[in-house]
């Protein structure tokens, strides 16, 4: 492959640029055809293998029909007797992967290959069957695998080896039968060889601890000549010591003078590799940890940045469980604070950190804050770790015995920990918290305290440092406590406190009892432990409107209905304005302001205090000449039909538009009232209303249906230009009914068992319904919901897959202010007959009544 390329040498404009830049498969893919010239031209065929091989490198995929083409085609290129050519076709082969039909092609060529006479062609046929053969292939030529493992030739020898390592993932039973032959190998003079044959013979005993045990020992007592299977046999060596450790606590650690003896070996691999596998052993001693940490510390001293790295990176790993054993290295770590490369200055300050005296503690965290921001973020994590174990360090020795000058020390370099290294700060902040839950010096006290009021509430979570303040102002001296106060005082004035500040005023008034606020100890009681029955949505949109006045807000005034978003509503928000004229942005009005609009209407300001606002129900469809829908207001004694009606013809403009109602299906309900609209300009909402009187109290329900009547007048929409003359026409919308569920409110409680305990069992009704076949329980629950209008509480109205019974619980307010309560349990059979036990709880017995009769009805 070929190698990235600089323009030019100057540094400030370095770039670099890659000679396959711009490359195309389709390009590429037509200059494959090369390889079906009668007379090849090798340098350009293996170019074109290159880029190939590049494309299939970076994630370019082959359809199955290209990588056959490029596939058949590589497979004349074996008639070329160019070695470097021939390379790159077993290269490509990998790659591709043919499937096994595709195989059989090429299998006779590689396996003439693996026989040939230049080893180089021996070598990567076997590298390349090994890889596209499947298992049947595998036994034919497994004779040919065993004789080229022994083969004279390494390359040879190792490309056995290496097939045979990623064979034993898909054939494992085949390269176990060549044991004998791996472990003639791992007695090669040949370095690569040796290593490879170790590996592989470690692989297929892998399973077996004993015959593990068995190699480990017959290798460390002969003589294993290539470094990289010396290192291979460190890391096995360690293996089983950890597994022989478990099972033999006391005694002579088994192996462990092989691993010393491997620290006076002639190469530097090797001696590290024994050096880390000693510092690694599980309960390793002082005395063994010494030799080991002895050519460690020689390392820190190479000319070799990769030693001095290797050898730093492991003492920090070794200062962390045993740092008075590195203590000795620390003049040589001293030297490697300025070394060039910043991991290594990195881990020898992290490292010093855990070794160093108190007075050096000051220097590092400088030098420390000099690169922090030119490291990567790997050894930014080593930092933080090294500073949390100093900090834990000064943490445990503060809570020890000493003097006020000991102590004050230590406070000290915690708190130049903290300023100097952000990443200390939350954890700094604690250990002084706790310092000062038991600290006998006032002066260390207020410090803290200070300090604590300084940075605490710049933490991102400051509540919890609150709590060690507090205490302070009721356990210590008067001048602790007032220090406290001040740093409390901090932390309100900087943290968004003013909620915790008008709430706390709020209860010191309650339970004060000065009358401002409450009367009597069962208001009280009501304040602090009864449910709130408005919802918090409603709430809180009621508080944002409050206008600050000399008038208190009057908490009554907040509309008790849980409002929901239909699925009209939301496909209908944005096209059609659905009340009051409001802009379409906001086509849902909220009950406050429907009753201000009703109460400003002289026909309706007698009607009393509205009750509930239904939500808009569309009476046309979509995309007609005229867009109503309306909006049912209920009062005690009358009930408001709202129609909202919109133009959507241009050329038209409508006169005195009105809704004539028919009543015949509502018997209960009489005409009182109607107020038509004077004009219905294009694509302007327009409300026109009709009013109805009921029976106090009673929930009458009945249809009604509806005429849009008005006059039409033409418009010029060039010149906007109305006609004088009109015509009367009329246009039929759906009916509109009045359910049941109009008179309830959705109001919610937050704690339905102590709600339905409150109301007690005198008004309570209970019975049993049948509501025959349904396709699920699910249906069930959603249909009876619906029928009561109530608010589900605690998410029972989610009824879990396949369940053969449900319980949901329902809340609400029901027309007169009753709060009402209703306890729901739903049963199914096999033929899918739904009973339901229905009991109900109110403050009155006539509500209690009425629902049951909803259900019955």
């Amino acid at each position: 492959m070929a190698q990235f390329v600089k323009k030019d040498d100057d540094r400030d404009e370095e770039a670099e640029y890659s000679p396959f830049l711009g490359i195309e498969k389709g390009a590429v893919l037509q200059e494959a055809r090369v390889f079906n010239d009668p007379q090849l031209d090798s340098r350009r065929c293996s170019q074109v293998i290159t880029k190939l091989l590049y494309l299939l490198n970076q994630g370019e995929t082959f359809t199955k029909v290209e990588a056959t083409e490029v596939f058949f085609s590589v497979t004349k290129l074996f008639q070329a007797k160019d070695i470097g050519l021939r390379r790159m076709v077993y290269l490509i082969i990998k790659e591709l992967s043919p499937s096994s039909d595709e195989v059989i092609i090429v299998t006779s060529s590689l396996m003439k290959d693996m026989n040939s006479k230049t080893d180089v062609y021996r070598a990567n046929a076997i590298r390349v069957l090994c890889r596209i053969t499947d298992g049947t292939l595998l036994t034919q030529i497994e004779r040919y695998l065993k004789q080229a493992i022994v083969d004279k030739n390494p390359v040879v020898a190792s490309a056995a080896l290496v097939s045979g390592i990623h064979l034993l993932q898909t054939n494992p039973e085949i390269v176990k039968r060549w044991s004998n032959e791996v472990q003639e190998a791992v007695q090669s003079r040949a370095a690569l060889v040796q290593f490879h044959a170790l590996a592989l013979l470690h692989q297929i005993r892998q399973n077996d601890r004993l015959a593990v045990s068995k190699l480990v020992t017959s290798l460390t007592r002969g003589t294993v000549r290539s470094p990289l299977a010396q290192c291979l046999l460190i890391r096995y060596t360690s293996q089983v010591i950890r597994e022989s450790s478990m099972n033999n606590q006391g005694g002579e650690r088994p192996f462990y003078d092989f691993l010393e003896g491997c620290l006076r070996h002639k190469a530097e691999m090797v001696i590290f590799e024994a050096a880390r596998a000693i510092t690694e052993l599980n309960g390793v001693t002082s005395r063994e940890l010494t030799p080991a940490i002895t050519v460690l510390q020689l390392f820190l001293s190479s000319s070799k940045p990769v030693l001095r790295f290797a050898a730093v990176r492991t003492l920090n790993k070794v200062a962390m469980s045993h740092p008075m054993a590195v203590t000795n290295c620390n003049i040589d770590m001293e030297s490697l604070i300025s070394d060039q490369n910043r991991s290594i200055a990195t881990l020898a300050i992290t490292t010093l950190l855990k070794t160093g005296n108190e007075s050096g503690v000051d220097r590092l965290m400088k030098q420390i804050t000099n690169f922090m921001s030119d490291i990567a973020d790997e050894f930014k994590i080593v930092v933080v770790d090294a500073i949390r174990s100093l900090m834990n360090f000064l943490s445990n020795i503060l809570r020890e015995e000493g003097g006020f000058e000991y102590k004050k020390a230590i406070v000290d370099s915690i708190v130049i920990l903290i300023r100097d290294i952000p990443d200390a700060k939350e954890s700094g902040l604690l250990h002084l918290c706790e310092f000062i839950e038991d600290c006998e010096f006032t002066y260390l006290s207020t410090q803290i305290l200070h300090f604590l009021g300084v940075e605490g509430p710049k933490t991102s979570d400051p509540s919890k440092y609150i709590r060690y303040i507090y205490n302070r102002v009721i356990l210590e001296n008067a001048t602790v406590r007032a220090s406290a106060v001040s740093t409390l005082a901090k932390f309100g004035a900087v943290v968004d406190s003013l909620k915790v500040r008008d709430r706390a005023t709020l209860y010191l008034n309650t339970l004060g009892g000065d009358g401002s606020v409450v009367e009597t100890d069962k208001e009280v009681k009501e304040f602090l432990f009864g449910s709130l029955d408005i919802p918090l949505v409603n709430l809180e949109t009621s508080l944002k409107n409050y206008e600050p006045s000399e008038e208190p807000f009057d908490i009554s005034s907040v509309p008790r209905e849980v409002k929901s978003v239909t699925l009209a509503e939301k496909k209908s928000a944005g096209k059609k304005p659905t009340a009051l004229g409001a802009p379409a942005a906001t086509p849902i009005s909220t009950a406050d302001t429907y009753e201000k609009l009703l109460s400003s209407i002289p026909e309706f300001s007698s009607f009393g205090q509205l009750f509930k606002s239904s939500a808009p129900v569309e009476l046309t469809e979509a995309e007609t000449e005229y867009a109503v829908n309306v909006v049912k207001h209920i009062f005690d004694k009358h009930v408001v039909f709202q129609y909202n009606c919109t133009n959507t013809i241009p050329e038209q403009l409508l006169e005195n538009v009105a809704v004539v109602v028919d009543a015949s299906e509502a018997e209960e309900f009489a005409e009182v009232a109607t107020k038509p609209l004077k004009a219905l300009p294009y694509d302007t909402p327009g409300q026109t209303f009709v009013a109805f009187e009921k029976p106090e109290g009673v929930p009458a329900v009945g249809r009604f249906s509806n005429v849009l009547k008005f006059f039409v007048k033409e418009v010029d929409p060039s010149t906007g230009e109305v006609e004088e003359d009109g015509v009367e026409d009329e246009y039929q919308l759906e009916d509109s009914e009045i359910v049941a569920a109009d008179y309830m409110l959705k109001v919610g409680v937050s704690n339905f068992r102590n709600a339905w305990e409150s109301l007690g069992p005198d008004f309570e009704r209970v019975d049993e319904y049948g509501l025959g076949p349904r396709e699920s329980l699910s249906d069930a629950v959603s249909a009876v919901i619906t029928l009561l209008g109530m608010q589900p509480c605690e998410g029972t109205e989610v009824v879990a897959g396949n369940s053969r019974s449900h319980s949901c619980l329902l809340s609400g307010v029901y027309i007169g202010n009753v709060k009402v309560l209703v306890r729901l349990s739903f049963g199914v059979d096999s033929s899918k007959e739904v009973a339901m036990k229905l009991a109900v709880r109110s403050e009155d017995e006539s509500v209690s009544d009425a629902i049951h009769d909803i259900v019955a009805n």
